[in-house]
């Protein structure tokens, strides 16, 4: 029985991290409702001036992408001021490589919705067993930590050696079309959103996956010393 839920534990563990990482995404990707950060990353590349557009009308297009993203809006078209003319910001490619980008997102997004309820489900079944939480959880965090430490180490220092290579291996991975590869000629999209953004995103996502990683190894640590002085005082009495 105690094998069974040191293996449930450790499962669960894995789950929450999972939700951690989705999350981090969510909260990188939409926790700014006035997309402060695509703001400073469009000056930091000079977007405005690759688009000739104005930042005023590169924010109007983003926050209506970000809506078609997250399910907001229907259709993925922005009628603006761009290179010098009056016309639909996005074309078909954009469309169609966006709408996967979408369905992508949501997907995740309702993965991590399972994986919290299989998280809440174990935790509830690991009580209802008499399990000692306050000893097994946090032993149960270490080693999902110690792992996910490991592959996050690994990918870290893959993506940091070569950043395009390994970004052109994740579209490959995730899409089974080459829709994703863009010309900045002819594709207003790509001049808005360079290579350069999405390393910083990934910078962006990893630091707060480490932020909530950091949280939960504090609380682990603090409930293993709960329960050492709990086992302590046992001991005395």
């Amino acid at each position: 029985m105690k094998q069974t839920q040191k293996i449930s534990a450790v499962i669960m563990m894995f789950l929450l991290i999972g939700v951690l990482l989705l999350t981090s995404f969510q909260v990188a990707i939409y926790g700014d409702s006035q997309y402060r950060f695509y703001e400073r990353e469009y000056k930091k590349y000079q977007v405005a001036d690759s688009l000739n557009m104005t930042m005023d009308n590169i924010m109007d297009v983003t926050d209506q992408m970000m809506a078609y993203l997250i399910g907001n809006k229907a259709e993925l078209s922005v009628i603006t001021d761009v290179d010098g003319e009056t016309q639909d910001f996005f074309n078909e490619q954009d469309r169609f490589h966006m709408g996967e980008v979408k369905d992508l997102f949501l997907g995740g997004l309702k993965i991590r919705n399972i994986m919290l309820v299989a998280v809440l489900l174990i935790l509830i079944l690991l009580a209802a067993r008499k399990a000692d939480l306050i000893k097994l959880l946090p032993r149960a965090y270490f080693v999902t930590l110690g792992i996910t430490g490991v592959i996050t180490v690994v990918l870290g220092g893959l993506f940091a050696s070569d950043f395009d290579k390994y970004f052109r291996i994740f579209h490959e991975i995730f899409f089974d079309n080459d829709q994703w590869m863009f010309d900045p000629a002819t594709d207003y999209m790509i001049r808005m959103l360079p290579e350069g953004l999405f390393f910083d995103f990934v910078i962006r996502i990893g630091w707060m996956f480490l932020l909530g990683a950091g949280i939960l190894l504090l609380l682990s640590l603090a409930a293993k010393r709960r329960w050492k002085k709990e086992e302590q005082k046992r001991r005395n009495t």
